[in-house]
């Protein structure tokens, strides 16, 4: 694509070609993420397609076999129905890492249904030998079957088209492709959709690719990469670089890298960021439109995918997570401004954050089954409603902060040991106060009940699963995690006192046009606290349910919509 071409919602900011120091920052930039994995072998690259084309073979066998002896159709015509597997995601941007899992979407012709997707042929696969850690998600937003295949993490969507046949040229990117679908299968297919029209709005894609692989590595080791979470998902991340590749349509990557710390820590959420203007095709379905729709208007850091129907695809964020992410740019385009200045090396920029250090008090969240199947399960569920615990703590008007590790960590914890179980970290941070006590009591059993509902409600509770949520000290935390994972964490400080202001260099830079800066919130301030452990652990029993279905299902992640935390209890002491 021609880099002088003008991409997204405004002029670029700068056209200047790279340096020759930008160029020799890059080859660094490269060596430092091939070293870190985040490219993958020739073979293992292989191995990739080798296992997409056994599914390919396996997705059109299925719908031939269905054709013929679920829906009648004659072979001679059921042998022309085709049916096709396609990639979306990391893979499909070429960004996909070492171990990184696929992303597909299952195409079928119009005879073939969601159920038969996730009853046939959800059979055929579990009879495949290659296949293992197989489940079906078929009441999630986007219904999915995730499992691995020969190794490999596969998250496979199924999308039924309103046509006859489904040829290998069927072409995705038209909106018509579109008509009469229902909204679950529109949402599969926007993940392919989505990520081409991604490829389509960036000036230099292999300048894009590398930025992103940084982005990716910089977001998983700043615990900052998880859409479940609140945070924000690889798309979300990808848009980000792409619409600073749009600015900046003749940088480098590691130009990119620090141009992507300044355009987002100075912009002004939640102003939305886009790729392109938005239309409505007018085919029925919903669009992303404040102006419209009234719960868009409560979105915190509405990043709009390019593909009609036009969706936010961090919906999930909170104020918490939001917080977390742009004190994370700050921080980013301090170091990269370092990078650039030649004080500093990438090593920086990759290092975990102090985590298991930055806060006083935290809470871990622990998922427990009674077998390694059953854990998987219930695993994922847990996993989807932390963030109603989050949500929760938030209007709780004693919590200034809610940071949750997107990291799991088996715990030392006897209780635990021998037990297949997942732990969750979240740190808090308490409002300055003179004589008030918290109790979370009520705001953990909300989340617990939230837990035993959905699982109730799909059926998924088997014995022996349990959900509990410990208030645990920093002192503490060695009670349940190595000094090995605590030491992971805990920042490397530098020689020469305190960091160089941010911008410091660069004054001059100019600032998005989309986003006029505004003062950010205020950085989190220390407080003391003396108080004995919060009678906060709460354990999944499944007997008294307290809230109602109605309660329990309520989209708490929507600012002013969420119900508020009756803060009444109180027994933690805090005192300045």
């Amino acid at each position: 694509m021609d880099a002088s071409k003008t991409l997204g919602m405004t002029s670029a900011i700068s056209l200047a070609k790279p340096k020759p120091s930008d160029l020799e920052h890059t080859k660094e930039l490269e060596e430092y993420l091939r070293d870190a994995g985040m490219f993958e072998t020739d073979a293992e690259l292989n191995h990739r397609f080798e296992v997409l084309g056994k599914l390919n073979t396996l997705v059109t066998q299925w719908i031939r076999d269905v054709s013929i002896n679920v829906k009648n159709m004659p072979p001679q015509i059921a042998d022309t129905v085709g049916g096709k597997i396609c990639t979306f995601g990391s893979y499909r941007l070429g960004v996909a890492g070492k171990g990184a899992d696929i992303d597909a979407l299952c195409v079928a012709p119009r005879h073939i249904e969601r159920s038969d997707y996730f009853g046939s042929f959800y059979d055929l696969l579990k009879d495949q030998p290659e296949v293992t850690e197989m489940r079906a998600v078929e009441e999630a937003f986007v219904p999915v079957i995730k499992m691995k295949y020969e190794g490999i993490e596969i998250d496979l969507l199924f999308a039924r088209l309103a046509l006859k046949e489904v040829p290998d040229s069927v072409d995705l990117k038209d909106d018509t492709i579109l008509k009469n679908l229902d909204e679950k299968c529109v949402r599969s297919l926007n993940g392919c959709r989505v990520t081409d029209e991604i490829l389509r709005q960036v000036p230099n894609r292999e300048s894009f690719r590398l930025a992103l692989r940084a982005i990716k590595l910089w977001a998983k080791r700043h615990g900052v990469y998880s859409n479940v979470f609140g945070y924000l998902g690889g798309v979300s991340w990808a848009m980000l670089v792409a619409r600073t590749c749009q600015l900046y349509p003749n940088a480098t990557a590691s130009t990119l890298v620090e141009k992507f710390f300044l355009v987002f820590s100075k912009w002004t959420w939640p102003a939305p960021v886009y790729l392109k203007q938005p239309y409505d095709a007018k085919l029925g379905f919903k669009v992303w439109d404040p102006r419209v729709n009234v719960q868009d208007r409560f979105h915190l850091m509405p990043i709009i995918t390019p593909a009609y129907p036009q969706q936010n695809s961090t919906f999930n964020t909170s104020q918490s997570t939001r917080a977390v992410m742009v004190e994370e740019f700050k921080a980013g385009l301090q170091i990269t401004e370092d990078i650039m200045l030649a004080k500093a090396t990438w090593d920086k920029l990759f290092q975990p954050p102090n985590f298991f250090t930055k806060y006083k008090h935290y809470l871990v969240v622990i998922a427990v089954a009674r077998t390694p199947e059953d854990h998987l399960e219930w695993y994922g569920l847990v996993e989807s409603k932390i963030r109603h615990l989050i949500a929760t703590l938030e209007h709780n008007v004693a919590i200034k902060t809610v940071h949750i590790n997107p990291a799991t960590f088996n715990c030392r914890d006897n209780e635990y040991v021998d037990k297949p179980h997942s732990s969750w970290f979240l740190g808090v941070d308490f409002n300055k106060s003179e004589n008030v006590n918290i109790d979370l009591t009520n705001d953990i059993n909300k989340f617990v009940e939230v837990v035993y509902k959905q699982s109730t409600y799909n059926k998924a509770y088997k014995e022996g699963m349990e959900v509990n949520c410990k208030y645990v000290k920093r002192k503490q935390l060695t009670n349940y995690l190595s000094q090995d994972i605590l030491d992971k964490y805990k920042s490397k400080i530098e020689e020469g006192g305190q960091p160089r202001p941010i911008g410091q260099k660069r004054k001059s830079d100019p600032l998005p046009p989309d986003s006029p800066s505004r003062n950010s919130p205020e950085s989190n301030k220390k407080l003391k606290i003396d108080s004995e452990t919060l009678p906060t652990q709460a354990t999944l029993n499944g007997d008294d349910s307290i809230i109602s279905m109605d309660e329990a299902f309520s989209n708490t992640s929507i600012p002013g919509l969420a119900p508020e935390i009756n803060a009444t209890q109180q027994s933690l002491p805090l005192s300045s």
